[in-house]
């Protein structure tokens, strides 16, 4: 039993299988790093409050940074006996250290030491993850300067609905992916609260700085109640909806480039790098990475709800339930992470199909809005004007004709307000120019929007 720090009141030693059963160290060795820095500001902080020598906080500070080495290098033991991350640490402290490395636990419990080393390990994550969204954004901007003059259709319900100037439709994900990063950008600021010092629950009766171990790991304040302090996840709950909405709005993006990259649509054309074929029809080249981004968004959001269903029913504050908060948040910043990586790198070598788009923008009557627009301009109610061009549409339907072949006189059989002017409105090219509105596909509202996002992602322009 003298191998448990817990060991004292027992008088058998764990199962082994208990032992198996709840051990961790599988998991949380993720979080070796921030264990590491915790514990040395820990240890400096001791020593300021003269629970510790100087001698003896250098040396357990010296140790660590030798042990945080060793894992690096992979020749760390790691062993099932010591449950996880903490007390692996701890007792390579101990062995190496003697009374030192058992006095480094002074004033802490691994209920508040677990919460801050996982507080830490989500702060560096989502200081990965921002950037790879800026990553994102600029390959979408890239794209969008490449293909600037590409005319598309735009969509509802799948169906041709208007005219979109293609930079428009790539600064949709921009903006997206930007309040993505500003989601998580917030979510930080209380993910960066620190509660170490608030013990097993109650906080100590020993001298501690918590204010100095709070700035020591770059923390902007500490939690001020030690109830709430060692059993709140609702960072985490917060954290994991913020990856999930990324994953939504990347699952969106890969379904619809699955469907542009099909043979029946032909939009985008994938590099080989990112595609696989089929072990029995050699004609095929599969978006498997769009498909695998899609379908691990079930794994976010499953995520989420196995946390939320951890975290329901628990009362204050530490239940051992909570150590099943950790592999939900890991797996989901991985694949997050993962995705993004391949999200960007698709975007910034993808190519467009012009001639085929081209075409298909001339179909479906794209410029049907903008000529019912132009009848409310010459003085036609809206809703009398949209029966008209809907009547028109139609029979150029059974015909087979564009709207901007209809001949004049036509066009003022069904209304004698149409004049020859109305062919400035028709065919997509001049009805992405007939639009004004503020954030509209407008050539100049998208020119100008495109110099916003080239100058905040700087990307020159």
């Amino acid at each position: 039993m003298a191998k448990k720090a817990w060991g004292g009141r027992f008088e058998e030693p764990t199962d082994e299988r208990v032992e198996r059963f709840g051990a961790s160290i599988d998991v949380d060795r993720l979080m070796a790093d921030q264990d590491i820095r915790a514990s040395m500001a820990h240890a400096r902080m001791l020593a300021r409050t003269g629970s510790l020598t100087e001698q003896e906080a250098e040396d357990l500070c010296r140790t660590l940074e030798q042990i945080k080495e060793e894992i690096a290098r992979g020749t760390f033991r790691f062993s099932t006996a010591h449950e996880d991350i903490h007390m692996n640490i701890e007792a390579a402290l101990v062995e190496r250290l003697g009374d030192t490395g058992r006095k480094l636990h002074t004033a802490r419990s691994r209920n508040d030491q677990v919460v801050t080393d996982f507080r830490l390990w989500v702060r560096d994550a989502i200081d990965r993850i921002v950037p790879l969204l800026r990553n994102l954004q600029a390959s979408w901007v890239i794209l969008a300067d490449r293909f600037a003059d590409v005319i598309i259709p735009g969509y509802t319900h799948l169906q041709p609905a208007q005219p979109v100037l293609f930079p428009h439709y790539c600064l949709a994900y921009v903006e997206k992916f930007e309040r993505d990063a500003d989601r998580l950008t917030d979510c930080r600021r209380r993910v960066n609260q620190c509660p170490l010092g608030a013990g097993a629950l109650a906080g100590t009766s020993l001298p501690i700085d918590r204010e100095f171990v709070a700035r020591e790991l770059g923390f902007e304040a500490i939690l001020e109640n030690s109830l709430d302090a060692v059993s709140a996840r609702d960072f985490c709950i917060e954290y994991l909806a913020c990856l999930a909405t990324v994953m939504l709005h990347l699952s969106n993006w890969a379904e619809e480039w699955i469907i542009w990259n099909s043979t029946t649509w032909n939009f985008v054309r994938l590099p080989d790098r990112y595609c696989t074929g089929s072990s029995m029809m050699p004609q095929k080249k599969n978006p498997d990475v769009l498909e695998l981004t899609r379908g691990r968004t079930g794994r976010v959001l499953g995520a989420l709800q196995t946390l939320a269903l951890v975290l329901k029913g628990l009362p204050l504050t530490y239940n051992r339930d909570l150590q099943e908060d950790k592999p939900p948040v890991f797996a989901a910043t991985q694949t997050v992470v993962d995705c993004l990586e391949l999200a960007a790198a698709i975007v910034r070598d993808a190519e467009l199909n012009r001639e085929r788009i081209a075409d298909e923008v001339e179909r479906g009557y794209l410029d049907a809005t903008t000529f019912m627009e132009y009848l409310v301009r010459k003085g036609v109610p809206m809703r009398t004007a949209h029966e008209i061009v809907g009547k028109i549409v139609a029979r150029c339907e059974k015909q087979g004709k564009p709207l901007r072949s209809v001949k004049i006189e036509e066009f003022r059989s069904f209304c004698d307000r149409i004049e020859p002017d109305v062919y400035e409105v028709l065919g997509a090219a001049n009805a992405v120019r007939a639009f004004r509105s503020r954030g509209s596909t407008a050539p100049s509202e998208v020119e100008k929007r495109l110099r916003y996002w080239k100058q905040k992602l700087g990307l020159g322009g």
